[in-house]
């Protein structure tokens, strides 16, 4: 509800200031408009992040694939054989799967929850330094204001380009 809001009133704001600024002087008021999202999606900085990432948890992944793959077995095995167990074998496997399957989804659940905790850390990260390429092209090429969020941008204005090369050349 506030970023709605905040959104709302800045659509309100920005055309008041292009307004006072064209009539408070005759110079030219230089407007750029950035999409984050293509930056989180495409710069050199989050690709790395990205990669990063997938090393990071890979591990995790393989161990969750093995023990769906062990619960798919059982349950195989009791679909095709369960009729012919005696039953207390077959109430052991399908102890054995209750407990692989409750196990599974902890697992599962923990390892969406650390990776969005990552991802989240990362892109903290690779928008800082996005932020910190919009500040510095914006004060050497004169931009009185850079907008992140537009609802509509003119391909004139969109400076996402020079951004990603800006955070492409950085080390």
């Amino acid at each position: 509800m506030k970023t709605r809001t905040l959104k709302m009133w800045i659509a309100c704001l920005i055309p008041a200031l292009l307004l006072t600024a064209g009539q408070a002087s005759a110079t030219e008021f230089r407007v750029g408009v950035v999409d984050t999202e293509r930056i989180l999606r495409e710069s050199v900085p989050a690709m790395k992040a990205e990669k990063k990432i997938e090393k990071e948890f890979a591990v995790r992944d393989q161990e969750i694939k093995k023990i769906s793959q062990q619960a798919r077995d059982i349950q195989a095995f009791l679909d095709k054989e369960g009729m012919t167990l005696p039953d207390a074998e077959r109430r052991n496997k399908e102890r054995e799967l209750d407990n692989l399957n409750a196990n599974l989804q902890r697992m599962q659940r923990e390892f969406r929850e650390d990776l969005n905790l990552r991802k989240n850390e990362e892109l903290v990260v690779v928008l800082g330094l996005a932020n910190k390429a919009i500040q510095q092209i914006a004060e050497s090429e004169k931009f009185d204001l850079v907008l992140q969020e537009a609802v509509y941008r003119n391909p004139k204005i969109d400076i996402t380009e020079k951004v990603l090369k800006f955070l492409a050349n950085e080390k």
